[in-house]
């Protein structure tokens, strides 16, 4: 008697669902790392262009008069629009810099990647 064992083909359909399965997770998940770190990166590099902004007013030797400033730059290989929105204080030697930055298809005030406040002092005499 020479009898053959093998897998029926209940078996392999089952294993290829499975297998199919586990293969449409891992594509799902790798698609949202991908996401994920493209979102990341584009939120650093807004951020560091909001903190390069403020950094910009505060070694300005001029105080800012109170009003609206806004731009666009290259910054990372993408262009940008940054706004900043300059505000009196109680302390009248201080500003406050609400700055915002977004795609340069998209409106900072409306969409903003970042948002970063600041305050500038008055320069010495």
């Amino acid at each position: 008697m020479n009898r053959q064992r093998g897998f029926t083909l209940l078996e392999v359909m089952v294993a290829l669902a499975i297998v199919a399965l586990t293969l449409g997770a891992i594509i799902r998940a790798s698609g949202l790392y991908a996401g994920n770190a493209a979102y990341l990166k584009q939120k650093t590099f807004a951020q560091w262009i909001a903190e390069n902004k403020a950094v910009e007013y505060q070694v300005l030797e001029k105080f800012p008069r109170p009003g609206r400033d806004e731009g666009r730059m290259a910054f990372g290989d993408h262009e940008w629009r940054w706004q900043v929105k300059i505000s009196a204080t109680d302390d009248s030697r201080l500003r406050r810099l609400d700055i915002r930055v977004a795609p340069a298809d998209r409106d900072p005030e409306a969409d903003p990647v970042a948002t970063l406040v600041a305050f500038v002092g008055k320069p010495a005499p």
